[in-house]
Parts: structure tokens; C-alpha cells; sequence
């Protein structure tokens, strides 16, 4: 597992997060988050979804300097995800992204939120942060109580 902090320089990130955080940002309901499990709901937007690249150039293009520092060789699925404020922190279930390859999560916002592994390690939800780890991992991802939204990009990659 690697963990970078301060992953892409502040323009370029800062760029992201305000057209993410904004009014135009085609987020979609999603009364799921794993697997069937309809006891929590999210909004995800699909940048790449089963191999497909959603229609959308300038979304991709919003999202390049991730996809160029990343440097994989093909991309799977890129997905963002957005979960609203909880009255507790809401631990959802753990799971999977696909089989193979490398799944990694960047971090567009600062809140209480996180994602956790099987062993235990809490990986926090600090803007501007990438980890990366084998997709094989069991993990998973929560709410935040301190801010409205936790917001991450998830790639899968080999």
C-alpha cells in the first residue's frame, strides 16, 4: 500500500475540487453502495464504468492530471463517490473492487471520514491524498459527521 499526500500540485488540484464541489457537477443517486446493500445510499458520477469511457471529454479531461500521474496502463472502472453527512459515522461493508490489478482512492475533501482495511488501518480523508493498494484487499469506506460531504475519486487499474 502506498500513500501520497499532497498528490498533484495545488492548481491542478484545486481545479478538480471546485468543479466537483460545484452546482455543475452531474452527480447521480445511487440508493446503494455495495453489493445490494440498500441500507445506505450515495451520489456517483462514472468517469469510466466496466472498460466504457463515459461520453463526457471534459470530465476526462478535468480529471488528467490524476490519470497522468497514476500512469497505468488501463483503466477499468473510474468512479466518484459522494456521501452526505451522517448523524454517526456510518461504516459500510467491506468489499472488493475487482479481482485483479490496483485500486486507488483520491481524496477531494478534509473530513472525520475514512477508509479502513481488515487489518484495521484507517486510511483518513485528507484532500489531495492517493492511496493506492492491490485490489484484493478487503476494505471499506465510511460517512463523515464533521463536514456535509466526503468526496473520493476511485480508480481500478492494472
Amino acid at each position: 500500500m502506498n500513500t501520497y499526500k499532497n498528490f498533484l500540485p495545488k492548481k491542478d488540484f484545486q481545479k478538480i475540487k471546485h468543479y466537483m464541489l460545484s452546482d455543475y457537477m452531474p452527480w447521480y443517486f445511487s440508493d446503494e453502495i455495495v453489493d445490494n446493500n440498500f441500507d445506505y445510499f450515495q451520489f456517483s458520477y462514472g468517469f469510466i464504468v466496466k472498460g466504457s469511457q463515459n461520453c463526457n471529454n471534459f470530465m476526462m479531461e478535468l480529471i488528467s492530471p490524476i490519470i497522468k500521474k497514476i500512469k497505468a496502463k488501463n483503466f477499468y472502472r473510474i468512479k466518484a463517490n459522494l456521501l452526505t453527512k451522517t448523524g454517526k459515522i456510518e461504516k459500510h461493508p467491506f468489499h472488493t473492487d475487482q479481482a485483479t490489478g490496483t485500486t486507488g482512492i483520491y481524496y477531494l475533501n478534509n473530513c472525520n471520514g475514512y477508509t479502513e482495511f481488515t487489518n484495521n488501518k484507517k486510511i483518513k480523508s485528507e484532500e489531495n491524498k492517493y492511496v493506492e493498494f492491490n485490489s484484493k484487499l478487503l476494505h471499506r469506506g465510511t460517512s463523515c459527521t464533521d463536514e456535509k460531504i466526503r468526496i473520493v475519486i476511485n480508480f481500478n487499474y492494472s
